[in-house]
């Protein structure tokens, strides 16, 4: 049993984080029961981010259909929703009236620019969030164009993380003060709460603007990527001194060119170097080399590689579906293992199973099926 077992969390059926943020704590043993819209199903196809819920589809802007998922939400734990602002409130499933009927209920809010301010009713996705709080032009590189990365600082970095955090600490909070309350996770505030290293390193005159002249960012040759004889790529991460010092050994370049390595005029020699010797051999000789070696060293994978990588099968970090794979679940716990409770569901498939596990009867006008 997962550290949540027992607690019952309602997720309102939409796209980005809040799923994201659902499969963590279903992972974690919850029971997460999906509110899918009724009608014609959604796509969740069998992406792995929909795995281990109960889905029970709903049109709640009928009358009897909204008043079954009030009787849900008093016997739930928590409730998360990734609606624009206002949207739960016309369908008088806001927080008010939640709380109203389950006093203990955490209310967890996941929204792109947040409830207020000036752009909370503009529609948006991860790129943008993440370009109004700086980390996309810190990550643009050394050619200062950004680039799209994938969609992990915004929507679940800054965004399902966040929510899964905020309502965890709400429902810990609850089980002392006996009150619940709501969790309003913006991606936006996520997504710069992420960059608190980085402003703060700009604050002591560590860090400046201009992308890919940094130590963190690819601007220092001893913390970036290098192609290889073959094609393929290797991260090198030496950053303290013990490190950089046995990549130099290990890669017989101990000479004084390669030592001042805080200078930053001596980079872009030391970089030539580097890229020089690492695309005289392939991938594979510099794995034997330098892998499980203090020179913090990894080869790049693409996502077929990586699950079959050494270190990864070991500690069983993918596991086989469908014929590929998908991650397994994060963090790990020593006593109240969490596990994969079921695949993504079909739409509506435990709406039977649902109202009779959570103790609520149908409205009689309400078709029950599966």
């Amino acid at each position: 049993m997962g550290p949540l077992h027992g607690f019952r969390i309602i997720e309102m059926s939409s796209i980005g984080p809040v799923p994201f943020c659902g499969m963590l704590l279903s992972d974690m043993g919850a029971d997460v029961v999906r509110i899918d819209r009724a009608g014609t199903p959604a796509a969740h196809s069998d992406n792995p981010v929909n795995r281990g819920r109960r889905s029970i589809a709903l049109d709640l802007k009928q009358d009897h259909d909204r008043q079954l998922l009030l009787s849900l939400i008093d016997k739930a734990d928590a409730l998360i929703e990734g609606y624009r602002p206002g949207v739960m409130e016309r369908l008088q499933l806001g927080p008010s009236s939640c709380l109203a009927r389950n006093p203990r209920l955490v209310y967890g809010r996941m929204t792109g620019w947040g409830q207020n301010g000036p752009l909370s009713a503009a529609a948006g996705h991860d790129l943008n969030y993440i370009a109004l709080t700086g980390a996309l032009h810190a990550m643009a590189g050394k050619n200062g164009h950004p680039h799209p990365p994938l969609n992990l600082v915004g929507d679940y970095g800054g965004g399902a993380l966040y929510l899964a955090m905020g309502v965890l600490a709400a429902l810990l909070e609850t089980s002392r003060s006996g009150q619940g309350q709501v969790v309003d996770a913006a991606m936006i505030d996520g997504a710069a709460s992420l960059m608190t290293l980085f402003y703060g390193m700009m604050n002591a005159g560590q860090w400046q603007t201009q992308p890919g002249h940094n130590l963190l960012d690819g601007g220092v040759p001893y913390y970036d990527c290098y192609r290889c004889a073959d094609g393929k790529f290797i991260s090198v991460a030496a950053l303290e001194p013990q490190f950089y010092a046995e990549l130099l050994q290990r890669c017989n370049l101990a000479d004084d060119a390669m030592q001042a390595r805080h200078n930053p005029m001596n980079w872009p020699q030391q970089r030539a170097r580097l890229e020089q010797l690492f695309a005289s051999q392939s991938q594979q000789h510099w794995c034997e080399l330098l892998e499980a070696t203090d020179v913090c060293f990894a080869p790049v994978l693409d996502m077929t590689e990586a699950p079959l990588h050494a270190h990864n099968r070991a500690r069983q970090t993918f596991i086989p579906s469908g014929g590929g794979w998908q991650p397994a679940p994060a963090p790990r716990f020593s006593r109240t293992q969490s596990r994969i409770s079921g695949p993504p569901p079909e739409h509506n498939q435990h709406q039977q199973d649902i109202l009779r596990d959570w103790a609520v009867a149908a409205a009689p006008s309400t078709e029950v099926s599966g």
